[in-house]
């Protein structure tokens, strides 16, 4: 991050380039507050923002689905992360090889160029770390979340657990919501969709009696023995 304010203040030199004298100096006295609104500029969401626009009841009526939906939301976070970290890597061994290849040139205008190369790809390095850093602050919160959905009544180990109850819910929220308004095909896709799910519950529902039939009583004798 300090590299990345050092580039800032550096570039600031070369702005007469693209920019008229008036201009400039309008920037130099901007640039403090440019600084503190780059380092402070929002990149992923608020803590807010995910508890009522991801995991919004409509969508999420149950805490299980909402739960499930935090543990995709993190993951995303976790694996986009990880790529950054190997970015972050490649851009390290990229600067260094840089720095040898400016070392090794004899001519001052390709040196010029190579310079202007290296700082470019330490303000991409610095914003790598900022990106990576705001990933890390949702990652925690996610987990700040699921902790509290976690109040052991639904299945944290099997996803597919709760996905009946719970589309079920959406899909009777999304029944009382049509209106004469609604097109055809919505109505056509939001009916089809419930009243599949209903008859999957009764399914599910006869094989489950089913099962419970077939599992022998135990007699007296083996209570007894028991």
């Amino acid at each position: 991050m300090k590299n990345k304010l050092a580039i800032t203040s550096a570039q600031v030199n070369y702005l007469d380039k693209i920019l008229d004298e008036k201009t400039i100096k309008e920037f130099k006295q901007l640039l403090p507050e440019l600084k503190d609104t780059w380092t402070k500029k929002q990149m992923f969401r608020t803590k807010t923002e995910m508890e009522f626009s991801v995991l919004n009841d409509n969508k999420h009526p149950t805490p299980a689905s909402k739960y499930w939906q935090a543990v995709r939301e993190q993951n995303t976070h976790f694996e986009q992360l990880m790529d950054l970290s190997f970015e972050g890597r490649k851009s390290d061994v990229r600067i260094k090889q840089m720095d040898e290849k400016i070392r090794k040139e004899k001519d001052e205008l390709e040196k010029e160029i190579l310079l202007i190369e290296r700082d470019q790809k330490l303000y991409n390095r610095a914003n790598l770390e900022l990106v990576a850093k705001d990933r890390m602050r949702e990652i925690k919160e996610w987990s700040r979340i699921k902790a509290k959905l976690d109040d052991g009544s639904f299945n944290t180990k099997d996803v597919n657990a709760h996905h009946l109850n719970s589309y079920l819910l959406q899909y009777q929220k999304k029944e009382k919501d049509l209106t004469p308004g609604t097109s055809v095909s919505e109505k056509f896709n939001i009916m089809g969709q419930l009243m599949t799910l209903k008859r999957v519950v009764k399914e599910r529902k006869k094989l489950e009696n089913k099962h419970k039939k077939s599992i022998p009583l135990k007699s007296k004798a083996q209570k007894q023995f028991k």
